[in-house]
């Protein structure tokens, strides 16, 4: 599941230093789970929790072939980011997240200690001004996604969140236009408020209308709500194919112009809805 076959609807997280929960990861449904060493992790603990990562992700492998398994390691340049890409960095795993990339040099420095492991997919943290601004030049093989790291961005940024997220919209949308260009898949920030469901999609909906194709999960319940956001309706589905069928229509016969439930049909809004089917069959 590499490259642009990986589909990350939703990625829930959970710490290395939680055993008891690593197993219990897929049962919500995610396409996707990350292990993480970092945030999650307090510094007296990670050194411990590699170990626990790494068999983690071999059982999660054994139990649930299909599942994208990845592990956070610590930052390129902190003193845990070596013994994390030593120990806890397994064949099994689909590939690693590395959070706080900012250089097409730190990539160079994750992809050589990924080939002693064989070929596994990154998923980089674009959470800091300097990632934001230099998404593209992070954006390389084996960076094949990337996810916008909301809080870590407006602490760099030293400004406030908000329920809106107008203080990251910039950042927010450069880094879907980045993927975008790169052919990487965009995964959006988290949701802190754990259990607020009207919170959660509002935020996903803003996330989906800005290019994004799946969002980040800090809990169980999360993973549902984001699976319905990225997830194609059947009446969106419905209304692509009537659509597209309109459209060759007026193409085979030449009829020009023509008015679909009231919006005029172009080439821009075909594309748009063969983009639609296109993800629903993914």
């Amino acid at each position: 599941m590499t490259g642009s076959r990986l589909r990350l609807r939703s990625a829930l997280f959970a710490p290395a230093s939680r055993p008891e929960l690593l197993p219990k990861l897929p049962r919500s449904g995610p396409d996707g789970v990350i292990i993480d060493l970092e945030d999650a992790v307090a510094p007296a603990g990670k050194e411990r929790a590699r170990p626990v990562a790494a068999a983690a992700a071999r059982r999660l492998r054994q139990e649930h072939p299909d599942l994208a398994i990845f592990v956070r390691v610590n930052g390129v340049g902190t003193e845990w980011f070596e013994g994390d890409m030593a120990e806890a960095v397994v064949p099994e795993l689909t590939g690693v997240a590395v959070p706080v990339l900012e250089s097409a040099a730190a990539v160079e420095t994750v992809a050589e200690r990924l080939e002693p492991v064989g070929p596994l997919d990154v998923i980089a943290g674009l959470e800091t001004v300097a990632g934001v601004e230099r998404a593209a030049e992070v954006l390389r093989p084996p960076v094949m996604a990337a996810y916008f790291g909301a809080e870590d961005y407006i602490a760099d940024m030293g400004g406030v969140r908000t329920p809106e997220n107008t203080e990251v919209l910039y950042a927010r949308s450069r880094v879907a236009v980045a993927c975008r260009l790169a052919g990487a898949l965009a995964l959006d920030q988290v949701v802190v408020a754990l259990r607020d469901e009207e919170a959660f999609c509002a935020d996903a909906r803003q996330g989906r209308a800005l290019g994004y194709r799946g969002k980040l999960c800090i809990h169980p319940a999360q993973v549902t709500w984001a699976n319905g956001v990225f997830r194609p309706s059947a009446a969106a589905l419905d209304r692509a194919r009537r659509l597209l069928d309109l459209y060759a229509e007026t193409q085979r016969t030449g009829t020009g112009a023509v008015a679909f439930e009231g919006q005029m049909i172009d080439e821009p809004l075909a594309r748009q809805a063969r983009a639609l089917l296109a993800a629903a069959e993914d």
